[in-house]
């Protein structure tokens, strides 16, 4: 269950009626669940799904049908929909399948972007793949990819290093964190006109915390001022 503490700047929590995205790297799926059990316990009916990729979720949350999705909301529980691929993966539902979960739904949580497990990353031109109906963006960052060589910790090497102009040998430092977080070439990418906020992850010991306080505040420089820390 999610703590409220770490979303309390995040004040769409409050509300049912949005679309949310989630984009960037390193812990995208984590979060995503972990909102999705939280709105579900407000008595929420929450539609979980993605329009790139996302592993098949264990247990039975996976529905494959609007009925399926509408007992399990019935029970108080989160559905998560998609096309079964590859490599136990579920890819993205057709449009009109995916319209008719989203009328029964009162808040959706969509996976909008793939880092392959990597906790930094810049997206390519196709990337993220935002629904156009969603309202809120969440970029996600690890902060395990701080003082580490690029090469060993971004997704999208060629990219990041355009948007830093550093080789894939430098290491990754709290300002190109902040430059990447904020950049409209980074993970703010076709954000537009809607609510964007932050998850700094996996700042587990005094030095990330510390780390991603400063990251923070280079962000509210930058105004954006919802910052949370995971």
């Amino acid at each position: 269950m999610i703590q409220e503490g770490i979303f309390e700047k995040f004040s769409f929590l409050k509300e049912k009626g949005h679309i949310i995205c989630f984009v960037g790297a390193g812990g995208k799926s984590t979060w995503m669940y972990r909102m999705a059990e939280y709105y579900s316990a407000k008595g929420y009916r929450v539609l979980v799904t993605t329009t790139t990729h996302i592993c098949i979720p264990k247990g039975d949350v996976w529905v494959k049908s609007l009925e399926e999705a509408e007992k399990r909301w019935s029970r108080g529980k989160y559905a998560v929909a998609g096309e079964e691929a590859e490599n136990g993966k579920l890819s993205s539902l057709e449009i009109e399948k995916l319209q008719n979960y989203i009328k029964r739904a009162e808040v959706v949580l969509i996976e909008a972007d793939g880092a392959k497990k990597m906790p930094c990353k810049v997206p390519a031109e196709h990337e993220p793949v935002l629904l156009p109906e969603s309202d809120i963006v969440i970029g996600v960052m690890g902060l395990d990819s701080l003082g580490k060589p690029l090469k060993e910790v971004c997704f999208r090497k060629d990219y990041v290093e355009r948007l830093l102009r550093k080789t894939q040998e430098e290491i990754l430092t709290e300002e190109d964190m902040i430059k990447i977080l904020s950049s409209e070439q980074g993970t703010k990418k076709n954000v537009g006109w809607r609510h964007y906020c932050i998850i700094l992850n996996k700042c587990n010991n005094k030095q990330r915390r510390q780390a991603a306080m400063r990251i923070a505040e280079g962000l509210h420089e930058k105004g954006i001022f919802e910052v949370a820390i995971g």
